[in-house]
């Protein structure tokens, strides 16, 4: 039984891994791969509503995606991307990154490469991956502008959406404990947990 302590733990994580950003403009839009098209899904409405001119989709295959997405993460995101109709020039692909910080180092080398000029940056993540990914990118890229972005949704129907409530607390868990070992090992900016969130963690660890 997940109690009722629980779930008010978890959301408290959750929102604390939202960052808030306002959508806005940006150079380039870069889509983290994951098991999870909805970033796919995310990426093609920005663009679409005209926020980044690119679109740049990253990720290799990992043991949780690699049955549904065997042509890498980021291969399938541009299908994706391109059944909903993103034209092909419009998508770059970085196919071999696996894990965060590969996402932002290729992707910024892919960018380098391809001649664009990049003063900022919407990174599309998970919902409860905002602030690491953001992290991340401040750490490995801080002459951008980073603009967080991922699926709006609420704690309860992201649960929903993956059908299994104990699973998705585990991965906000694991999501902020790298938050605070991460910076130490150079793979992230430091950010500050408020006290209601560590004690939250502390429950659900």
């Amino acid at each position: 039984m997940i109690s009722t302590q629980d779930w008010a733990d978890a959301r408290r994580v959750w929102d604390y891994h939202q960052m808030g950003h306002a959508p806005r403009p940006c150079s380039v839009a870069i889509g983290l791969g994951s098991h999870d098209l909805g970033v796919a899904d995310t990426a093609v409405d920005l663009y679409k509503r005209g926020l980044a001119p690119l679109l740049v989709f990253t990720g290799a295959t990992s043991p949780t995606t690699r049955e549904r997405m065997p042509r890498g993460e980021a291969v399938h995101y541009r299908e994706r991307a391109l059944e909903l109709g993103v034209p092909s020039e419009a998508i770059l692909v970085e196919p071999h990154a696996r894990n965060t910080g590969a996402n932002i180092r290729f992707s910024r080398k892919l960018l380098e490469e391809s001649g664009v000029e990049v003063a900022s940056v919407l990174l599309i993540s998970k919902p409860y991956e905002e602030r690491r990914a953001y992290a991340t990118a401040r750490k490995l890229w801080p002459e951008v502008d980073v603009v967080s972005a991922s699926t709006p949704m609420t704690f309860a129907e992201y649960v929903d959406s993956i059908g299994d409530a104990r699973l998705v607390i585990d991965m906000l868990v694991g999501a902020l404990q790298r938050l605070m070992i991460y910076p130490d090992q150079g793979f992230m900016i430091r950010q500050s947990v408020p006290g209601d969130v560590a004690e939250a963690y502390e429950r659900l660890c």
